[in-house]
């Protein structure tokens, strides 16, 4: 049976638009395609800046949705040709799952707020991505899970019990995106997938390394490396209320954001700015650790995923603070890790386009399983 999604992820790194063609039709998944377009700079400048209230900023976004669209859509038109030469045609493909852009994260209820509702807000417009690739779309993954009373997020869990589970032994799955979340899945099947953000991946690091290299990310780490730690500083950076909240939770650039680090860098002005680098890079391990050691304790292995699994300095930090699981990347289980999300994305597609839950209600704290997305017909 043709069983084949396209999967399209753009996360808070902000870094580009990812996106991967699967087949799903055997016991395991098979990633048929995979590409990755880069964001213009300019584009992720406005990114950034709609993430924060800003002037215009309904025109803004509405125009930044339709580009986003058009990048998507090239990364649609690229999965296709590299399907066709493996002699599968659109027609067989069910569905494009596209998240879309989260400029807005709030799924706190809160009387304040009409009928005590949160939201949460991802740019996008899969209307026009199924006018420009005359395929079905699935789209707005998150709000029908912040209606049902969770946080929309996190919404891998699901998959990562899917792909990284086993029956022998309790795994934990961390995506170190802009935000880091992670899954931990027992191996005991009747007990609850539990999952949440730990707090800041690679969002900050790559301010920081933009603002005094030029460069988008730091390269393996190694600026960090190079510098020395800030005891002072880390002790600020985790003096964090979101550290001591119990799961579900969820978090993203509305509390972790450049203004905040500001703030919290304000004594540390004279400071290098690589013992800075160094000192964010161990906050972000800090951060996942305790998670780790919190809740996914009964753990051997922490497989990672997402680009932070590609900062060696990043992965030594964690496999020292966690020396009884074995840390991995998720390429050494089949997956590289710029390809788990969007694979996920494909995955949640499926289940919307089946009418089946998506959600976890155990990870995202809603009132029970939701169908996620909105259907746009070819």
């Amino acid at each position: 049976m043709l069983d084949y999604y396209i999967g399209l992820m753009s996360g808070t790194s902000l870094d580009g638009a990812d996106g991967v063609l699967v087949d799903f039709s055997g016991d395991k998944l098979r990633v048929v395609a995979a590409i990755t377009e880069p964001f213009a700079d300019s584009f992720r400048a406005e990114l950034l800046a709609l993430n924060t209230p800003t002037h215009n900023e309904l025109h803004r976004a509405a125009l930044a949705a339709n580009q986003l669209a058009a990048i998507y859509a090239r990364v649609v038109k690229s999965l296709l040709n590299e399907a066709r030469a493996q002699g599968i045609a659109a027609e067989h493909i069910g569905a494009v799952g596209a998240h879309g852009q989260t400029v807005r994260h709030q799924p706190q209820r809160t009387s304040a707020q009409a009928a005590g509702a949160g939201y949460t807000l991802q740019l996008n417009n899969p209307a026009l991505l199924a006018e420009l690739t005359g395929l079905n779309v699935v789209a707005d993954f998150r709000s029908r899970d912040v209606a049902a009373g969770g946080q929309g997020a996190p919404l891998v869990p699901a998959f990562h019990q899917r792909i990284f589970g086993r029956t022998d032994s309790t795994v934990a799955v961390l995506n170190i995106g802009g935000i880091s979340n992670l899954s931990v899945l027992p191996r005991d099947s009747e007990a609850p997938v539990l999952g949440f953000d730990c707090g800041p991946g690679n969002a900050l690091i790559d301010a920081w390394c933009l603002q005094h290299t030029g460069q988008p990310f730091d390269d393996g780490g190694a600026w960090a490396a190079s510098g020395q730690l800030l005891s002072g500083l880390l002790a600020s950076l985790l003096d964090e209320p979101y550290f001591v909240q119990a799961p579900p939770k969820s978090t993203g650039r509305d509390l972790f954001s450049l203004a905040w680090l500001a703030e919290k860098l304000r004594p540390f002005a004279a400071e290098r700015p690589e013992d800075i680098q160094n000192t964010l890079t161990e906050f972000t391990a800090k951060a996942c650790i305790s998670s780790v050691s919190s809740y996914g304790k009964d753990s051997k292995e922490l497989i990672v995923c997402g680009g932070g699994a590609f900062n060696r300095h990043l992965m030594q930090r964690l496999q020292a603070g966690l020396p009884s699981l074995q840390v991995t990347s998720s390429a050494a289980h089949g997956l590289p890790p710029l390809q788990v999300e969007a694979a996920a994305f494909a995955w949640l597609a499926r289940q919307a386009v089946e009418r089946q839950p998506g959600n976890l209600a155990s990870a995202t704290g809603a009132a029970g399983p939701r169908v996620l997305g909105a259907v746009y017909p070819a």
